[in-house]
């Protein structure tokens, strides 16, 4: 199948009613049908701002997290219209590919 990929990357400490945003996204996506969706806590990273983020032993709140999803056009665009109603300013990547799954199911 052919589709995108979107990579998201936030703080930890951004939220949305209520919710960190990895996870606001992460539910958001599964109640729009998207059948799946990885997030990444990093280490450190670098900003637009040009400021360093990193997890640090005793504050997490500054951690940089990558949120990924592989998905149709139809789901991207049904995200990211649920994106632009919320306001929600949000660096991303998105890159077309080519998905399947090999294989047989387990049993």
């Amino acid at each position: 199948m052919n589709g995108f990929q979107v990579t998201f990357f936030t703080q930890q400490d951004r939220r949305n009613h209520g919710l960190p945003l990895a996870e606001w996204l992460l539910k958001t996506a599964r109640d729009l049908g998207i059948a799946g969706g990885t997030v990444i806590a990093a280490a450190e990273g670098l900003g637009h701002d040009r400021r360093l983020h990193a997890a640090h032993f005793f504050e997490l709140a500054d951690q940089p997290v990558e949120i990924t999803f592989v998905l149709p056009e139809t789901q991207l665009n049904a995200l990211f219209a649920v994106l632009a109603t919320e306001n929600i300013r949000l660096f991303y990547t998105k890159v077309p590919v080519e998905y399947g799954v090999v294989g047989t199911a387990p049993g």
